[in-house]
Parts: structure tokens; C-alpha cells; sequence
């Protein structure tokens, strides 16, 4: 193989036509370019230079040389170059969160791409274990998780926080225990804890979500209001997920006395050296949260 600092040194001298312009340029001396000329004839078996004093011009083995390797020259500085870069607003940004919050970010990441059409965004709704197993594994840049992360190999820090929220029909106007056996639950994959952290601090009738009659499930975070807006039943859900419900007079979302906060927690791999274009969305999220 060639070595290319050899090459380097021979394409610029076939440019400049002169050893001590050549060597000023590439900050060498004029006796080390002269030495990478010799070197590149040995290896390659051929003369590349016909000397004539303080002159020179190519032969055709070094025509032919030059004309392909100014390419190969600009290759590698180009490579150099794109190796080196860390623009904050070009590349991929996989992003996982719980479907509640990721309801108000994904939206915010696609106008952020529309600014910055260099960013490729990709946003997946996903449970705390597969967030944590997801960004582990290199599978994701960035995730947000309602737990700290237990595996080893991750980092997190609290990023925002949530309120949890009662869900009735509309026309429940001020619900009481009594009212919501009555209605019974609209059960959701994160519905046994959100639901035992709200109604535990609120009603001291609560045991367990096995008093109620469970009415319905959906594990599709846009729809688990449907049926409460049906009539069907009451839920408990982060307030972004009720936020983004597109029929909010069908619902009504109840502060209660004793409010409970989710707390997000922003989670990404201990060894992992975060680009400028993930540190970018992860400081646009802060701001949105």
C-alpha cells in the first residue's frame, strides 16, 4: 500500500512544480520532501521525476500518479474532516419515553426537525424496562423513564415531573368514593401503579384496583380515554397523556387534595460519549418539560 504521506508530499509537489515551494507549504524541509519522492520511486519500482538541475517534470508514470492520487489526497482530507465533525443539528436522535410524556415531545421533535431538516428523529413509547434495556444495548441515544434505571452501565438524573391525574366522564363533578365503584376502571399497562400512588393518597377506603370492576383496558396511551369519555369508566393517567385527549369535553380530570407527582428521569449510558446533536434534543426537552 502506499503510504499516503509519501503521496502527500508528491501530489503537492507536482502542483507547486518547485521542492522549496513544496516544502513550505507542507511545513517540511526541502531535503524531507525530496525523501519522500525517493521513497514512493523505490516502492513502486518506477521513476516518477525526470531532474534537470533545480527543474523537474513528471514522467508518464508519474502523470498517471498524480492525476489519481490528488483524488485519493482529497479523500482522506475530506475524511478527516467529517471524522472530526460533531455538528448539533445533523445526524440521528433515537429518543424512548413513556407514551404519556412522549405524547407532548414527539410532536415538538418534529418541529424541531422542520427548523433543522438535518436531524433525523425517531421517538418510541416504551415501558421503563425496555427504555432501560433499549438504551443499555446501544439502542437508543436517550431515554426518560418514571423510575431511576437499576442496570449498572446507565446514568440518570431527574429531568421533570408529572402529575398524576383522576379521570371521570364529564358529568362526574366532584367524585367520591361511592361514585367510582360505581363507574369502575379503564385499566392501562402503568394503571395499577399510577392508580395506587393517586387514589392511596386520597381515599383511605383504598386497599388495591381489585375493588373496582375493571370496565375495559387499552395499552395505546391515545386511546385509554375513550371509553371515559364513553361513559365507561374512570382512569388515572400522567396529565400530558389527558392533555393531548382530542375530545376534552367528553372527560373531566380532577385535582384531587393531596396531588401526586411522577417524577422523569432522564437516562442515558454511563460510557457513552453523547454527540452534540443529542445533548442539543436533550437540552430542547428540558425546556419543554
Amino acid at each position: 500500500m502506499i503510504n499516503p504521506v509519501w503521496l502527500r508530499s508528491f501530489c503537492t509537489l507536482a502542483e507547486e512544480g518547485h521542492f522549496t515551494r513544496t516544502a513550505d507549504r507542507l511545513h517540511m524541509t526541502q531535503s524531507g520532501v525530496s525523501q519522500h519522492i525517493r521513497k514512493l520511486e523505490e516502492h513502486l519500482g518506477v521513476a516518477l521525476l525526470v531532474r534537470q538541475g533545480k527543474h523537474f517534470t513528471l514522467t508518464d508514470a508519474g502523470d498517471r500518479l498524480y492525476r489519481e492520487g490528488q483524488g485519493i489526497i482529497q479523500k482522506l482530507s475530506s475524511l478527516e474532516q467529517i471524522v472530526g465533525e460533531d455538528p448539533p443539528h445533523h445526524g440521528d436522535v433515537r429518543v424512548m419515553c413513556p407514551g404519556s410524556v412522549g405524547l407532548k415531545l414527539y410532536p415538538k421533535l418534529l418541529s424541531l426537525q422542520k427548523i433543522h431538516q438535518g436531524l433525523s428523529m425517531s421517538c418510541r413509547f416504551a415501558p421503563n424496562l425496555d427504555v432501560e434495556k433499549a438504551i443499555a444495548e446501544n439502542g437508543a441515544d436517550v431515554g426518560l423513564m418514571t423510575s431511576p434505571p437499576q442496570a449498572e452501565e446507565l446514568d440518570s438524573r431527574p429531568i421533570a415531573s408529572e402529575r398524576l391525574l383522576l379521570v371521570t366522564p364529564a358529568e362526574v363533578k366532584t367524585p367520591d368514593w361511592g361514585s367510582l365503584l360505581a363507574l369502575g376502571y379503564i385499566g392501562h399497562p402503568d394503571g395499577i401503579h399510577h392508580a395506587s400512588l393517586l387514589l392511596g393518597a386520597n381515599f383511605p377506603q383504598f386497599r388495591s384496583l381489585e375493588a373496582f370492576q375493571q370496565k375495559g383496558f387499552s395499552n395505546q396511551i391515545s386511546l385509554i380515554l375513550e371509553p371515559v369519555s364513553m361513559g365507561l369508566g374512570f382512569t388515572v393517567l400522567p396529565a400530558y397523556a389527558v392533555s393531548a385527549f382530542r375530545k376534552p369535553k367528553l372527560i373531566k380530570a380532577h385535582s384531587l387534595e393531596n396531588p401526586v407527582s411522577e417524577t422523569l428521569y432522564l437516562a442515558l449510558r454511563r460510557t457513552q460519549l453523547v454527540p452534540a446533536r443529542v445533548r442539543f434534543i436533550i437540552g430542547e426537552m428540558e425546556k419543554w418539560l
